[in-house]
């Protein structure tokens, strides 16, 4: 039998871990203050969308919060990173944790809104 419902954000913030919830509505706050954002749920994520496209997803964990973003270019080494592949021939998608708080930082932050411009367009450019 297969689950037909539509999600919602409520049903994954439903019983998961407090600290987990808080952690993901600052990372919603953060993505929103960019500009224009929807919710794309699906069972397995959250997704944001840009004006263009999807951009980003996040949804909290056991362990924190879980998630992805899409950017033009490949980052470095970050434990918070735990994998990083290719989309197309312009796009990398990188995997993430947050554990907690304290792992959601001003880099963590750039990463993200460099996401947005992703979702606004900026990798069909020249």
């Amino acid at each position: 039998m297969t689950d037909d419902r539509e999600w919602t954000v409520a049903d994954h913030l439903r019983d998961a871990d407090p600290d987990a919830v808080a952690l993901w509505h600052r990372i919603d706050e953060l993505i929103r203050s960019f500009g224009p954002v929807t919710h794309s749920v699906a069972k397995t994520t959250i997704t944001f969308r840009g004006p263009r496209r999807g951009f980003a997803g996040a949804r909290p964990v056991r362990t924190g919060v879980r998630g992805y973003f899409d950017l033009m270019r490949e980052l470095p080494s970050d434990p918070r990173i735990l994998s990083v592949s290719p989309y197309g021939r312009r796009l990398f998608v990188h995997q993430f944790r947050l554990a907690d708080e304290s792992e959601f930082d001003e880099t963590v932050a750039s990463w993200l809104r460099e996401a947005y411009e992703v979702g606004c367009g900026a990798h069909l450019g020249r």
